[in-house]
């Protein structure tokens, strides 16, 4: 059948989308979801197929996403051909695994390749996490999906013997500890390219907060050049190809906050493998507040990125951390940029948890290496080197290597939470401070977050400031007062 083009006018940020007016894809006995393969003179794709039951689209025409038109090459009003095709065979193998069936490694490649090459739907997609999330994935499966979404994307390839890497499992807030790590282990004269992710649900990600100081979105080459001279990077892995059906999937997490464990493994352990990590140290968080709420999971999880670590190559150390209050001072990304500086700097604002965490994590990750322990990452913070290793780094990123606390500009309108009794902090609620940040307007406002001045363990006086919420809005600062009427952020006994 020939249709003429039309333009929608959306994109979908990444699948092949069409629309048929109803009448046209009765002809052709097209449902929802069914696939039809579109042709202009020799070029042609297969794209997901959606019903129009108005007149947004005519009988005779095809309404076609941003995404189509780019990979077509086509114009309004021109005629394509178009015919019936058939659904990819990674449909049939995510109803296997909805069908509590495990899948083979080359049925995961199928269903990633796909992922990755915009031929299945969000729905199709939301079927398969779905299912995981259901069902489970065996450890099989899960190194079969590692490798699929690693042998999908681009990798960074670097002539290094030894390649480190870590990661946190998340939900701890002001947790900057990478940007500490990344010019400690990289002073050390150890590798350490470190692709981070920007905030889905939290105030801030290390992407967002090393951005206050430089680029973090740049090619593979030009990654691999920065690398070579530095030892190391912060940069944002979805600016990237480097395990892109990764983030994909994740999109699909969000909505009912799904997080099937074997995804989240497969998810971690393919950003590393796809920079060629040798070593890598994993920080699962736990506690009330955190990601991972219980120790029993905490254990599990670490147990199983062992097991993986094996199956892939993979040398691990694998710590479980106290993630049941921040980190740090600030929330936020210009208030943990500050954070990052003060420790950084040697400045008697810095945070000594931030500090002794970072050193913590990179002492054992340099002595998985023979490259030392706490007290030589100890020595190279102190003594300046790591700092001067991130000026290096930041320069590199085409950002300012002279750029001081001060010059982070932070929301000019704040107001302060005070204690209303003397007392001890007894709790801090992660997820209600996550939400204040947010509504201030961080992660997309740097300026805005929270000041936290107290952590657990603090004694403290009635009229004792103990947190500044900023924001560059100010309507946006009073929403936030609804949240600190509602809910008891800290707990004074």
């Amino acid at each position: 059948m020939k249709l003429k083009v039309k333009d929608v006018n959306l994109s979908t940020g990444g699948p092949l989308i069409v629309v048929l007016n109803k009448e046209d894809s009765s002809k052709m006995d097209l449902h929802a979801l069914d696939r039809v393969k579109i042709k202009k003179d020799e070029k042609y794709i297969v794209a997901v197929v959606n019903i129009c039951e108005n007149k947004g689209i005519r009988s005779g025409e095809i309404g076609l996403f941003e995404e189509v038109f780019d990979k077509l090459g086509v114009k309004e009003n021109e005629l394509v051909d178009v015919s019936i095709e058939k659904k990819p065979d990674s449909i049939s193998y995510i109803k296997k695994k909805l069908d509590r069936q495990e899948l083979s490694s080359e049925e995961i490649n199928a269903i990633i390749k796909d992922v990755v090459d915009n031929t299945i739907s969000e729905v199709e997609l939301g079927f398969f996490v779905s299912a995981c999330y259901t069902h489970g994935l065996s450890m099989n499966e899960t190194v079969a999906l590692t490798n699929a979404i690693v042998n999908n994307g681009a990798q960074l390839k670097l002539d290094r013997n030894i390649i480190l890497d870590k990661h946190g499992t998340g939900g701890t807030p002001g947790n900057r500890t990478t940007m500490i790590v990344v010019p400690i282990i990289a002073a050390a004269g150890v590798c350490i390219p470190k692709t981070s992710s920007r905030a889905i649900t939290s105030a801030a990600g290390t992407a967002d907060v090393f951005e206050v100081f430089a680029n973090v979105s740049f090619s593979t080459d030009k990654i691999k050049e920065i690398v070579e001279k530095t030892n190391g990077c912060i940069v944002w892995c979805g600016a990237m190809d480097l395990a892109s059906a990764d983030d994909k999937i994740i999109k699909m997490e969000h909505p009912l906050s799904l997080d099937p464990e074997g995804i989240l493994l497969s998810s971690i352990m393919a950003k590393k493998k796809a920079v060629n990590a040798t070593h890598v140290l994993i920080d699962i968080a736990y506690g009330p507040g955190a990601k991972i709420e219980s120790v029993k999971r905490a254990n599990r999880l670490r147990k199983m990125f062992y097991k993986l670590g094996k199956k892939l190559g993979i040398k691990m150390e694998v710590i479980m951390t106290d993630g049941t209050q921040p980190i740090g001072n600030g929330i936020g990304p210009s208030l943990e940029a500050r954070d990052v500086l003060y420790v950084l700097m040697n400045d008697v604002r810095a945070p000594k948890d931030l500090k002794e965490k970072s050193i913590h994590i990179a002492g054992l990750m340099l002595k998985m290496v023979g490259k030392g322990n706490q007290e030589t990452a100890r020595e190279i913070l102190e003594s300046g080197k790591a700092y001067e290793k991130f000026k290096e780094i930041i320069k590199e990123q085409e950002g300012n290597p002279d750029i001081k606390p001060e010059d982070i500009k932070i929301g000019q309108y704040s107001y302060m939470v005070k204690a209303k009794k003397n007392g001890v902090v007894k709790r801090i609620d992660n997820k209600a401070l996550v939400r204040i940040a947010r509504i201030a307007g961080a992660p997309f406002d740097k300026e805005a977050g929270i000041y936290l001045n107290v952590h657990k363990g603090d004694k403290v006086k009635e009229g004792d400031v103990l947190l500044t919420v900023y924001s560059k809005n100010s309507k946006r600062l009073n929403y936030t007062l609804d949240v600190f009427n509602k809910v008891k952020i800290i707990e004074i006994e």
